[in-house]
C-alpha cells in the first residue's frame, strides 16, 4: 500500500472514530462502516482518554523522555498540533529525517489539550523554536463548542509559556477549509479566516514569527485546494511539499531573531 493511502485511511478512521464518539446516527458515504463491537471498543477508549488522559501525555511520554537535552549548538525544533501536524511525519517524514525537528502532533487535539502537554512534549524538550499549528478542531467542536477568544487564549498561553522558557515561536496560519468530513454542515472558511487575521496581527504585536501556509493552501473560497488534499482538510504529499519551505523559512527566521 502506498503512504498516501495508508494516511488516508489513517485519516477516514479518525472520521470514523469521532463520529462514533459524538453519537452520529449515520456513517456518511464515503467513510468506513464501523460494526457495533468496534463502535464500542472506540467509545470505550475514548471514554478512558477523556476521564484518564484528555491531553494524551502518554503518547510522547517515553519518546520525550528518551531524547534528552539538546547539544549545546543544537537548533532543536519541536513542532506542536493536531492531525495536520501528526499526519506530516507520517506521510513525508523524509520532511523530519536528517534534522532536530521532532513532530509533536495529535490527530484531532483542539488548543486546550495541547495547552495540557505544553510543558511536557515542548518545553521539557528545550527546543530553541516551537511551530504551533493549532484551532481547526476547535472550530470544528471536537471537544465542544469553542469561541474564538477561547481558541485565541489558549493559543496566548502556549506563546506566553514558550517565551517564558526562552523559546521562539512560529505561530502559524491555521489551514484552509471548507467543510469538515466529520462534522459536516460547519462552513468554517470565514472562522478559518477571521481567525488567521488575529493570528497574523497577533504575531506582529509580540515579535513572533508569522507562518502563512493559509495564503498557498487555500483557493478562491476558504476550502484548500484540491491538489494539495486528501480530503478537503488534511494536506496530501503536495501539500507538506508546499508547506515545508514554508516552515524552514520561518524557523530561520526565528532563530535569527534575538
Amino acid at each position: 500500500m502506498e503512504m498516501s493511502d495508508q494516511f488516508s485511511n489513517i485519516v477516514r478512521m479518525t472520521f470514523a472514530l469521532v463520529s462514533c464518539v459524538a453519537g452520529m446516527a449515520q456513517t456518511p458515504p464515503g467513510r468506513p462502516q464501523l460494526t457495533p463491537e468496534q463502535q464500542e471498543q472506540m467509545r470505550k477508549a475514548q471514554d478512558d482518554r477523556l476521564h484518564n488522559d484528555w491531553g494524551d501525555l502518554k503518547r510522547y511520554r517515553d519518546q520525550d523522555a528518551a531524547l534528552g537535552a539538546p547539544a549545546a549548538d543544537e537548533n532543536r525544533v519541536v513542532f506542536m498540533g493536531d492531525s495536520i501536524t501528526d499526519g506530516w511525519i507520517r506521510l513525508v517524514p523524509v520532511f523530519f529525517q536528517g534534522r532536530t525537528y521532532f513532530d509533536r502532533g495529535i490527530s484531532g487535539q483542539t488548543t486546550p489539550q495541547m495547552l495540557v502537554r505544553f510543558r511536557q512534549d515542548v518545553i521539557n524538550l528545550h527546543p530553541r523554536v516551537v511551530v504551533i499549528l493549532a484551532g481547526i478542531n476547535d472550530i470544528a467542536g471536537n471537544t465542544g463548542p469553542a469561541t474564538p477568544e477561547m481558541i485565541q487564549d489558549n493559543l496566548i498561553s502556549m506563546v506566553e509559556l514558550a517565551k517564558a522558557n526562552g523559546i521562539k515561536v512560529v505561530l502559524a496560519s491555521i489551514t484552509p477549509a471548507a467543510d469538515f468530513p466529520w462534522n459536516p454542515g460547519t462552513k468554517p472558511a470565514n472562522q478559518i479566516a477571521a481567525m488567521n487575521v488575529w493570528i497574523k496581527d497577533y504575531a506582529a504585536q509580540y515579535g513572533l514569527v508569522y507562518l502563512d501556509y493559509y495564503s498557498v493552501l487555500a483557493d478562491e473560497n476558504g476550502a484548500m485546494k484540491r491538489e494539495f488534499t486528501v480530503d478537503g482538510v488534511h494536506p496530501n504529499a503536495a501539500g507538506y511539499a508546499v508547506m515545508g519551505p514554508l516552515a524552514e523559512k520561518a524557523i530561520s527566521a526565528a532563530l535569527a531573531r534575538e
